[in-house]
């Protein structure tokens, strides 16, 4: 069985050890490098080519973020897991849009690990759970001051069947394969999702399937 390939990339070397020592326990794991600040995070990933990046949020030279964006350009096929300390919206936001598809708390890093590098090798996108939480307060409390009825209920079976595939990071071409579609159908599908649902990129779709529990 091919081993999960991973490159760790954080500026505290205890972290690193402590990632290192943890992923290692795992026969499906392989570490082929590590990383001290983000520029480097970068060059090891073209050299390297890992199936995961697991990069640190806050680097010297180049943040996680920044180097999450140049190395998917570069190299779209690698699976990033961002590690922060934050779990508000805005710093979700910027690492989807940069093309992140993990995002996991440095504080339940150590039981939701294992199974973030799993999820991403694979293509689906991971979050701590309590991301999730947090997403889905901040969600029901702008609804209760907009005054807003919640927009989930606004989508047909067939919208939300739709919805969830894209969240899991699949292509309308997929999407189509799947549910025996037209592209151009499931093109229209999803325009129409994200008008309902107030939603304007493929970074919003995750987030918003997260809030709601459609992914975990």
């Amino acid at each position: 069985m091919r081993r999960i390939r991973i490159l760790i990339a954080d500026d505290h070397g205890i972290v690193r050890k402590g990632l290192r020592l943890q992923l290692e326990q795992n026969e499906a794991f392989e570490i082929v490098g590590e990383a001290a600040e983000g520029r480097e995070a970068v060059r090891l990933s073209e050299e390297l080519l890992p199936d995961v990046v697991i990069m640190d949020i806050a680097m010297p030279n180049l943040n996680g973020i920044q180097a999450t964006a140049q190395l998917v350009k570069k190299n779209p096929e690698i699976a990033v897991i961002i590690l922060s300390m934050y779990s508000d919206e805005t710093y979700l936001t910027r690492t989807l849009a940069a093309g992140a598809k993990g995002y996991l708390l440095k504080e339940s890093a150590d039981q939701d690990l294992d199974k973030a590098v799993e999820a991403v090798a694979q293509g689906k996108p991971f979050f701590s759970p309590a991301i999730a939480n947090t997403l889905l307060e901040d969600y029901m409390r702008q609804l209760q001051q907009r005054g807003l009825e919640d927009s989930y209920d606004l989508l047909t079976d067939r919208e939300k069947e739709i919805l969830q595939l894209l969240a899991e990071g699949r292509s309308n071409k997929e999407v189509a394969s799947m549910l025996n579609l037209s592209t151009n159908t499931v093109e229209t599908h999803r325009t129409r999702i994200m008008q309902k649902l107030d939603l304007h990129s493929a970074a919003e779709i995750v987030l918003y399937a997260v809030r709601k529990r459609i992914i975990s």
